[in-house]
């Protein structure tokens, strides 16, 4: 599928601490959006990230979605 969509998923927060990955308040969260492949989730992602560089506490994540949906990665869902 020359095409295909490989979803992604960019979020973030704050984390309790900066061992591990607890959010100080999940309704707080910010869901950055989705994009259609790495590199526009890779842009958005640092965009957030440098924005919030001044709070150690701030993280933000890309998920993988296409993973979740097909798993086999053989593009059957």
């Amino acid at each position: 599928m020359p095409n295909q969509q490989l979803l992604h998923l960019v979020f973030g927060g704050e984390l309790q601490d900066l061992e591990g990955v607890t959010f100080r308040d999940l309704s707080a969260l910010d869901v950055v959006g989705v994009f259609p492949n790495y590199a526009e989730a890779e842009k958005a992602w640092r965009a957030k990230a440098q924005q919030t560089i001044d709070n150690a506490h701030m993280r933000y994540f890309i998920v993988h979605l296409h993973r979740l949906l097909d798993p086999d990665g053989d593009g059957k869902f």
